[in-house]
Formats: structure tokens, C-alpha cells, sequence
């Protein structure tokens, strides 16, 4: 068993597009429309043909409270593995992303914290081997 499929709620599915192709990398792997919104997936282009990620369209009444309760949190929705955490930080801070956490190591492990535009607060990590 594995994973193949996760998602993530965004408020506007282009905006969402734009921001995690243009913005943190990955490339568009499927959209298909669906009624008035679309299956829309981005994966890694290290790994075209892993797991992907839906752009899933947040109009569920428990999507708004179930985020805004992970957003006051501070808590993510999920993460994303990179290679150098502070390098990834500055990187994405100079295309204008806003974190609402800088870099920081916890052992073996360094993580920050961003906020996707869409809604959502997404943890980027870095294991050291």
C-alpha cells in the first residue's frame, strides 16, 4: 500500500495553481473539469509519477472552520519534504512568500512554516541523515 492521492483545500483553484507551480515548483499533472471546478493535481517534478497533490475546491461548509482553526492554531495542513529548509526559506522569501514561522532545527529535523495564499499554513521539513 501507498500513498498516491493527497489534497489540500484552496479558496480559488487558478490562484492555488499559479502559487504551487510558480511559486514552490511542482508542475500540473492533471485538470479536468469537474461541473464548475476542476480535478486539478500538481506533483513533484523530481517525481512526476508519484504522489500528487488536489488543488481541492474549499466550498464545503466544514472546510472554512475546520482551516480557520489550523490557521489560529499555527498549525499546518501539511508538509512538504526539502532538501535545505533555510535555503528553501530564503528562496521562497524572495518570491514574496510570507511564513509565519522562520526555520527552526528541532534534533535531527529543521521545519518552517508558510502561508500558502489559499488558505492554508503548509510546514516545509528537512531530515538530516
Amino acid at each position: 500500500m501507498r500513498i498516491n492521492l493527497a489534497s489540500v483545500f484552496v479558496d480559488d483553484q487558478e490562484k492555488a495553481l499559479r502559487f504551487y507551480t510558480e511559486v514552490l515548483g511542482f508542475v500540473k499533472k492533471h485538470d479536468v473539469p469537474v461541473g464548475a471546478d476542476r480535478w486539478l493535481t500538481v506533483v513533484s517534478p523530481q517525481d512526476p509519477d508519484g504522489t500528487e497533490l488536489l488543488l481541492e475546491p474549499s466550498g464545503h461548509p466544514a472546510v472554512q472552520p475546520f482551516r480557520a482553526a489550523l490557521v489560529a492554531d499555527g498549525i499546518p495542513y501539511t508538509s512538504f519534504a526539502v532538501d535545505d529548509v533555510r535555503l528553501e526559506y530564503e528562496r521562497l522569501r524572495g518570491l514574496g512568500v510570507r511564513f509565519t514561522q522562520d526555520p527552526v532545527d528541532m534534533g535531527p529535523v529543521t521545519t518552517a512554516v508558510l502561508d500558502d495564499t489559499c488558505g492554508n499554513l503548509i510546514q516545509i521539513a528537512h531530515q538530516a541523515s
